[in-house]
């Protein structure tokens, strides 16, 4: 690692955790309130995952150096991509089925990991590539009861693909901060952290806001809050909260990257997909199918097992 780093506290680590739990689950889960409730614009939705910059003394601006700053762009711009795929599944898929597809991550994450920073990559871990892809699999070819209400098999397809290339390229991005932060070749510390996170936003909401205009979401907003089932005061509390979900998602996870590992911050999402399918259950009546059962098993096997061979 050719750079000076500073040691990180467990607190630190701790309360990246704690945010990238609460994000995962409550991003998630709010976004599909929106589109349960009447809300149609995706790429409002993806919009709305990109993360704000934070306020920051203007001291501490600018501390990377250009080809900090170029790959910094890079990677936000494949965020937004990530973004806009993953609202597009969330849009036609049940939470559980997102959840459970999602699961994939960390077998991409491990598999990418182990080719951009030389992460051990033993017989757990390509078992748990092997599990993670079945579950996910088990998905795509038994649709019955994992549809919604009224929606095609080929709505379906698509919004499974949508979720499956969303949990590809985002398993892809991990890695690649990680392998950002090895390769700086400059001091390396949480305000740097956060300065690389503003820039990744900037070009992510950038993206994001492109398709927004093209697609003329700005004109349809004021009326899709009108026309919304929870009313139009709830419209916007519930946009500014799944904002705020989707930031400490985000947040969490560049933390978790810069005090552990990348590969610690996909264990922590995949461990929360039992959470996230149980909720989806309690809260928005999904029905838990023998096949999502399957499903499960298998990805929490998948998850057992790479968790004992770290």
């Amino acid at each position: 690692m050719d750079m000076e780093q500073i040691p990180v506290s467990k607190a630190l680590l701790i309360l990246n955790c704690l945010l990238l739990a609460v994000g995962a689950c409550g991003g998630e889960l709010l976004t599909r309130l929106y589109f349960l409730q009447g809300g149609k614009r995706i790429w409002f939705s993806s919009w709305l995952e990109q993360r704000r910059p934070h306020a920051m003394d203007p001291a501490d601006f600018f501390l990377m150096k250009p080809p900090l700053f170029i790959v910094s762009a890079f990677i936000g711009l494949i965020t937004g991509l990530v973004d806009y795929l993953y609202a597009s599944g969330i849009a036609h898929l049940l939470v559980s089925t997102v959840s459970l597809i999602i699961a994939s991550r960390l077998a991409f994450t491990a598999g990418f990991a182990y080719f951009l920073v030389k992460q051990k990559f033993d017989y757990y871990s390509i078992n748990t590539v092997f599990l993670l892809t079945l579950g996910a699999g088990v998905l795509a070819l038994h649709t019955d009861g994992n549809m919604l209400l009224g929606e095609s098999k080929n709505e379906y397809v698509f919004g499974f693909l949508m979720t499956f290339g969303a949990s590809v390229l985002y398993g892809f991005v991990l890695p690649l901060v990680e392998l950002l932060y090895n390769k700086a070749k400059q001091r390396v510390d949480y305000t740097l952290v956060m300065e690389i996170q503003m820039v990744m936003c900037l070009f992510a909401t950038i993206f994001c806001t492109v398709g927004m205009i093209v697609n003329n979401d700005f004109k349809v907003i004021p009326r899709e809050a009108r026309e919304f089932e929870l009313g139009e005061t709830k419209y916007y509390v519930l946009v500014i909260i799944t904002g705020i979900a989707w930031q400490c998602y985000f947040i969490g996870a560049i933390g978790v990257i810069f005090c552990s590992s990348s590969l610690l911050s996909a264990i922590i999402i995949a461990v929360l997909l039992p959470v996230k399918v149980v909720f989806a259950v309690i809260f928005y009546d999904e029905k838990f199918t023998a096949i999502k059962g399957v499903s499960l098993a298998l990805s929490l096997w998948g998850l057992i097992s790479y968790l004992y061979g770290i």
